[in-house]
């Protein structure tokens, strides 16, 4: 195995909240619908629903971080702070 300081580190995007159809369970993001219709229901049934939960993917105050050299995901809590 080769050893890895993970001396290039990317910080990953955090989770957006996602929008669930109350017909058929889609999960989709909300920048994902296009024209506000649940593709899904469109696709299937030919109907155009616009009925949508939200889905709290849980902002939980950590940051990811990707290392660029051997693709580790690191995952930091948020209560340390550096000066």
């Amino acid at each position: 195995m080769i050893s890895c300081n993970h001396s290039k580190l990317e910080l990953l995007p955090q989770k957006k909240n996602k929008l669930r159809c109350r017909h058929c369970h889609l999960t989709i993001g909300a920048d994902e619908l296009g024209d506000g219709c649940c593709p899904e229901c469109f696709e299937i049934h030919g109907k155009k629903r616009y009925d949508f939960e939200e889905i709290d993917t849980g902002e939980t105050g950590t940051a990811r971080y990707r290392c660029e050299e051997c693709g580790i995901i690191i995952e930091t809590e948020g209560t340390n702070t550096y000066v």
